[in-house]
């Protein structure tokens, strides 16, 4: 039924500027009750169970930072099929992002081509958000994990001090924490991902984070060498994976927009970056794979190279709330020991 609803209410929302769209159905997400959700057919994830740093998945399928970048709606998306989510990103200070229109469809495509530039409430208003879910015990059965970034006007000199600020804030309340060094969209970011820089801010997470798992979420436009030394640094001062990859300045698709590209176009240059992280990995930390997933066969391909889970989020706008759920259901893994 939730697969017929969508394919009846996704026309009326394409009509919309996107942004608008993404911010309605946050809205009707967060205020849909989950007993309401499964009786449309959405359902609680049911496996094939997995471990990720630690963490059981009951599920490997997450829903990926940039969809419910303020934890509105976190209650919500264990009802829609996801093993794990991942909200934010969010920033030690409120800030707006850039200016709109900053997110394009191409539908053509099935690919949106984003310049948000960190939009957020906030560390405070997300944190409180979280902080009355864990007080009224309505903390979801699948892990919440935190995505971290700087704010737009802190030099990159003390970058690190925004992260410190963000684990100190989040180590309680998250399940796990993901360093955001590897958005487009914010000047100067990417450059993070040098080893001084990235080994100052992870280990500086790693440090305040006291027992959550921290990840490092990384580009897909470094260049095989960079990526391999991202990881080595990474994993030299104790992170405890990655997520590979974010959306890309390239373009697979003709567009003129400006932003990173994510979804169906994004799928080859992502899943060949994964291999890049895997093979620098080498077993010795979980890796999940992120790019264009929008069907179980690219789920299961990145599962069988290596990755311990996968996240999606652009597949969602095209393939429905309903995704996570059908791509569960087409996996193949060993149940989690």
């Amino acid at each position: 039924m939730l697969a017929t609803l969508y394919r009846i209410a996704r026309p009326l929302l394409f009509r919309l500027d996107p942004e608008t769209a993404h911010d309605l159905v946050i809205a009707l997400t967060a205020s849909t009750p989950g007993l309401l959700l499964r009786l449309l057919g959405a359902g609680r994830p049911t496996g094939p169970a997995v471990r990720l740093a630690g963490l059981a998945l009951p599920s490997p399928v997450g829903l990926a930072a940039g969809l419910d970048k303020d934890a509105r709606a976190v209650s919500a998306w264990q009802h829609l099929g996801f093993g794990f989510v991942e909200v934010g990103t969010v920033t030690p200070r409120p800030q707006p992002g850039n200016p709109r229109p900053r997110v394009h469809r191409l539908p053509g495509s099935q690919a949106l081509v984003n310049s948000m530039g960190f939009p957020s409430d906030g560390a405070d208003v997300v944190a409180g958000r979280l902080e009355r879910l864990r007080s009224r015990d309505l903390w979801p059965l699948t892990p919440v994990g935190v995505n971290l970034g700087k704010n737009k006007d802190t030099p990159a000199e003390t970058a690190h001090v925004d992260y410190r600020t963000l684990a100190r804030r989040f180590r309680d309340l998250a399940d796990f924490l993901v360093v955001n060094v590897s958005s487009p969209n914010t000047p100067g970011l990417r450059e993070l991902q040098a080893p001084e820089a990235l080994a100052r801010i992870a280990g500086t997470t790693v440090e305040e984070a006291a027992d959550r798992p921290v990840f490092v979420k990384l580009s897909p436009d470094l260049a095989d060498e960079a990526l391999a030394q991202a990881v080595e640094t990474a994993l030299g001062v104790g992170v405890a994976g990655f997520v590979a990859t974010n959306t890309t300045r390239t373009r697979p698709v003709p567009s003129d927009r400006a932003g990173g590209l994510s979804g169906v176009p994004l799928h080859p240059l992502a899943r060949a970056r994964i291999q890049v992280v895997l093979d620098a990995v080498g077993g010795r930390a979980p890796v999940v794979g992120v790019g264009g997933i929008d069907r179980a066969e690219r789920a299961q391909d990145l599962l069988d190279r290596g990755c311990a889970a996968v996240q999606v989020y652009t597949g969602l706008i095209y393939r429905g709330p309903g995704l996570a759920a059908r791509i569960a259901r087409g996996l193949s893994l060993p149940a989690a020991s």
